[in-house]
């Protein structure tokens, strides 16, 4: 397999992000089908945010967070291609988020730890940080012309 480029590398792992995603619809889907057959809830209660019984509402709330920090991650990502300023400390930023999401999404799913999930947090936050502002330096440096 030839080896792959800078930016073919940091969109390999926001693909891998949105494996997470696939991956906790099909979780909530399932631990859903679960509570309505055990009786611990109906399928009309999913129409409201808080229907959900404990396990599978930690894992609607973790869902929801993988459309929030995630997608400025793809903001920085895209500004980053379209300047042609992808870099290898970049590829190890989405690393970083991605470990950091993998964490965050076993922390939050597996418990109510809320001050353990805040730490975990900031694994994923500093790969977004790295790529947010190296995404604006190389804005900056292509004369704000990324139109």
């Amino acid at each position: 397999m030839p080896e792959l480029s800078p930016t073919a590398q940091l969109l390999l792992r926001l693909f891998l992000h949105f494996g997470l995603v696939v991956g906790l619809y099909m979780a909530l889907t399932w631990f859903r089908l679960v509570a309505v057959r055990r009786g611990e809830a109906t399928k009309a209660d999913f129409a409201r945010a808080d229907g959900d019984p404990p396990v599978s509402a930690r894992i609607q709330r973790n869902l929801a967070n993988q459309f929030e920090v995630p997608v400025f991650v793809w903001i920085a990502a895209l500004l980053l291609i379209h300047t042609g300023q992808v870099s290898i400390p970049d590829v190890a930023a989405a690393w970083v988020f991605l470990v950091g999401r993998l964490i965050h999404t076993a922390v939050q799913c597996g418990g109510d730890n809320v001050a353990l999930r805040g730490q975990v947090f900031t694994i994923n936050f500093l790969g977004l940080l790295w790529l947010m502002a190296h995404a604006f330096l190389a804005v900056l440096s292509a004369g704000l012309s990324v139109a």
